[in-house]
């Protein structure tokens, strides 16, 4: 995946098209760091989970929840956590066409993935996230997944 196209996809999840950060992954970079907006959190939640209103605690916990939402951002750790999430969603909404396939794909156990549901292997660290950006990939590009 070209990081300047990934970069803008992820921007858009995130909802900050428009923004400087939208056209550079150096600009997402640093904007991850200085702490990402809570909105992003609550748009990206709405996104993959629109029925589940605990489901941005999974992200961040409900404790830090509020006290993100006094400072209005998010810390750094939480940041690429969100944004580890809003690659998945980018590229399975890619594959899948339709919010609702991404989705169904996302919560539904998957055998490359030792029965586990790709949303949370991909929320668990860095690694459960390449695992899933791989099957994803591979659906994408016609390889064998």
């Amino acid at each position: 995946m070209n990081p300047q196209f990934a970069a803008t996809d992820i921007s858009s999840v995130l909802g900050l098209k428009g923004q400087p950060t939208a056209t550079s992954p150096f600009s997402l970079m640093e904007t991850i760091d200085r702490g990402l907006p809570v909105a992003a959190l609550d748009r990206v939640a709405g996104l993959v989970a629109p029925d589940d209103a605990l489901f941005k605690y999974r992200v961040v916990p409900k404790a830090s929840y509020g006290r993100r939402r006094t400072a209005h951002r998010l810390s750094a750790e939480e940041g690429l956590k969100l944004t580890r999430l809003a690659r998945v969603w980018s590229l399975a909404r890619d594959v899948w066409k339709t919010d609702a396939s991404a989705r169904d794909f996302l919560f539904r156990p998957h055998a490359m993935l030792q029965g586990n549901k790709p949303v949370e292997v991909a929320l668990r660290n860095e690694i459960g996230t390449e695992l899933v950006l791989d099957i994803l990939s591979r659906l994408k590009y016609g390889v064998a997944a």
